[in-house]
């Protein structure tokens, strides 16, 4: 062999080679993959809590509540309302696909933003595409005279609470 060959090899002047500096950065390579591999695991192995609004809320007093108030609570998705029988509360959510509706003052009725849908403030359907009324969702007073409105229990429709 010649001994041109050894030129041929790039020793810089350091002493490493290529084949160093290659196989440097290979190892490089494979640290930062394990790395992110152990950054991955880690966060599978912690707990994924999904931490949802409790379904009963304060609602105030019934007499907060006259003839024709319409008050919405937007953490719990339900609006409370105010008839000259009582007070009851409806569900937010329209019955289509699930987008959260909106009442229209100057119309008197609630509206699906999404897709349409219109319902008068008893929950039936005055426009579609909405398939079912809003259910109506369970009130009670506690001790203090407070009413509480559960949005986990529907109730049957036009059930009003009595105050």
């Amino acid at each position: 062999m010649p001994e041109d060959l050894e030129d041929v090899a790039a020793i810089s002047e350091d002493g490493a080679t290529r084949r160093d500096f290659f196989g440097r950065v290979g190892l490089a390579a494979c640290a930062v993959a394990a790395a992110g591999s152990g950054v991955v695991t880690l966060d599978f192995l912690k707990p994924k809590v999904l931490f949802e609004p409790p379904t009963r809320f304060r609602a105030g007093s019934p007499l907060d509540y006259p003839e024709g108030v319409v008050r919405f609570n937007k953490q719990q998705k339900a609006y409370v309302i105010g008839a000259s029988g009582g007070v009851y509360a409806l569900s937010a959510v329209c019955t289509h696909l699930g987008c959260i509706t909106r009442f229209l003052s100057d119309e008197k009725c609630i509206a699906c933003p999404c897709h349409g849908s219109r319902f008068d403030l008893e929950g039936n359907v005055i426009h579609g595409p909405a398939p079912r009324p809003l259910q109506w969702l369970e009130m009670q007073v506690d001790a203090t005279g407070t009413l509480l409105v559960d949005t986990s229990v529907v109730i049957p429709h036009g059930k009003v609470f009595k105050a």
